[in-house]
């Protein structure tokens, strides 16, 4: 495949086009941690871009790619398809690019997933465009349910999340740096007290950034077990146990302001400073950029 290069000069660049869970939430109370779903983009050091889910922030980045003039190939993660993870996808301006070649990979059910954003082939239509429709080159390569994904000189695996209809998290590895992206997972699987399950830490371990579902509070948590979503408490703990470096806070619940995800953030840096521990903790924000 022949990509269109994007210069980083450093080994990976992470930045968020949406950040939210469930459902969008436009408004003045998100205009800070922004109100678009799930979509992060990550651009390695030989510049081949990989998108991990089509939440509505996609819309931001294809606006984006439309407005530089890039006509380029590119990697599409999908964690799972519930639908908050999905519905960019059909306003995606380079999938009427005839130029633009689009490498689906993920839970094996994401092709699916993509496919019936516009028609679940039995009649009924969800948009009034047919993905048969679509000008770009849309390929399923299947690659992660068997092995790890390699792109250039980046690994990337998976975890399983635990998480309703199942789904994957992923970490990626380039020139000895660690990015992990673990949303939509349910971290304290056998109730209170149990503690973080050992599969995720040895999946996070020396993570240099943790991408973490953070969308309840601890108060919260205990009428919404089961739903799959895990607490701030949670995630920060697991990157405690496996030595973090910058841990992010992520698939914000729709209720939440700006203001509430600043005093969540207070409260995780009580926590580490409590612990004596050195990890960076923050909610994440739409349109921040990060580099590894």
């Amino acid at each position: 495949m022949v990509f269109t290069k994007i210069t980083t000069g450093v080994a990976m660049k992470v930045k968020f086009w949406g950040t939210r869970g469930s459902i969008a939430t436009p408004g003045q109370d998100t205009a800070i941690y922004g109100g678009n779903t799930t979509c992060v983009e990550v651009v390695c050091n030989e510049g081949q871009r990989v998108v991990i889910d089509a939440g509505s922030g996609l819309r931001l980045l294809g606006e984006y790619m439309r407005d530089a003039g890039e006509h380029t190939s590119l990697y599409l993660l999908i964690t799972h398809i519930h639908w908050d993870h999905l519905l960019g996808f059909p306003f995606f301006s380079p999938i009427h690019d005839e130029k633009t070649e689009i490498m689906v990979d993920g839970y094996p059910t994401c092709i699916k997933g993509i496919r019936y954003a516009f028609d679940n082939q039995m009649g009924d239509g969800f948009s009034p465009i047919s993905f048969e429709d679509l000008e770009a080159k849309i390929t399923y390569l299947g690659v992660l349910k068997r092995e790890i994904l390699r792109i250039g000189d980046v690994m990337i695996d998976k975890v399983p999340l635990n998480h309703p209809q199942g789904g994957y998290g992923y970490r990626f590895e380039e020139e000895g740096k660690r990015f992990v992206f673990i949303t939509d997972n349910e971290l304290n699987l056998s109730g209170e007290g149990h503690g973080i399950p050992e599969l995720y830490v040895r999946f996070c371990e020396g993570a240099d950034i943790l991408v973490h579902d953070a969308q309840y509070t601890p108060e919260e948590f205990s009428m919404r077990r089961g739903w799959g979503h895990s607490n701030f408490e949670d995630a920060l703990e697991l990157a405690l146990k496996a030595g973090v470096k910058k841990l992010l806070l992520f698939h914000h619940d729709p209720t939440r302001t700006d203001k509430q995800l600043e005093a969540i953030e207070q409260r995780c840096k009580k926590i580490v400073k409590d612990r004596g521990s050195d990890v960076e903790v923050e909610a994440a924000r739409e349109g921040q950029e990060l580099v590894l």
